[in-house]
């Protein structure tokens, strides 16, 4: 691929963001007037800006499964930042995010405004969060989390942390799991995985590079959480995804006119 096209390409992924950047100073208005800018309207939009923001992607996406018909905390694998533009988009949603992405310059700015709550890890505030998870999701607003608490390779699922799964327990509400997997010529991408010392700038060159990828979304059999110990449905998420994950890789058809639409 030419150096212009390239270049051109992650133009256009910038031209997104001053879009979210734009969105969220309009909610950043609303609370210094301290007007009303309900949680529901900010999922709204940001599952606008997160259809652009894949649309703009280099990714040919297909969703296996069906969308969940009333709110749950959702519980993924996780790959890359892209992850959160390519889940997002399907459904308003917020993120559970480690604190040190409020911090990050524009990123973090935007997760905040979007509703994200965030997370300190191994900070002993376990607690909060998890009365904050409970009273968000009893809204009844979704909510996605990454449990294995980092970012993998792709090619297998580390051990889901299931402490802040009691959340989904205390306001009594399902967990849909749902796996991510980046292909590229029929095997798992090696190129989409952000880890490591990765920055967001020289792993967007990376991707431009190269030509589209495959994801696939497998949004899988949502687990009820009545009567069940959090460490239980921890493993019971972690197994079902990780056997998307691991499994040969076969072509799928996607949901027609569901991705990238606006719900």
């Amino acid at each position: 691929m030419s150096r212009l096209r390239r270049y051109g390409r992650v133009a256009r992924v910038l031209g997104v963001v001053s879009l979210g950047l734009s969105m969220a100073g309009v909610f950043g208005v609303l609370e210094r007037l301290r007007l009303n800018s309900a949680m529901d309207r900010r999922q709204r939009w940001s599952q606008f800006f997160m259809a652009r923001l894949s649309n703009a992607l280099p990714f040919r996406i297909t969703v296996v499964g069906e969308l969940p018909a009333t709110p749950m905390l959702w519980v993924s694998n996780h790959v890359s930042w892209t992850d959160i533009a390519l889940l997002g988009q399907l459904t308003p949603l917020s993120f559970l995010s480690k604190s040190e992405v409020r911090n990050w310059p524009v990123a973090g700015w935007l997760a905040a405004k979007a509703g994200s709550l965030f997370i300190r890890r191994g900070a002993g505030d376990s607690q909060l969060i998890r009365e904050q998870m409970t009273r968000h999701l009893q809204q009844p607003l979704s909510l996605l989390m990454f449990p294995e608490g980092t970012t993998t390779d792709g090619r297998s699922v580390r051990t889901f942390h299931g402490r802040l799964l009691a959340a989904a327990i205390d306001s009594q509400m399902s967990l849909q799991p749902v796996a991510i997997r980046y292909l590229r010529n029929g095997e798992v991408d090696a190129i989409a995985p952000f880890i490591g010392d990765d920055d967001l700038l020289s792993h967007l060159l990376r991707l431009f590079s190269h030509d589209q990828a495959d994801v696939e979304i497998h949004l899988l059999e949502p687990i009820a959480c009545q009567q069940q110990e959090r460490a239980l449905l921890a493993f019971k998420a972690q197994e079902a995804i990780r056997r998307v994950v691991t499994a040969p890789i076969t072509q799928t058809d996607p949901l027609p006119e569901r991705v990238g639409a606006m719900i």
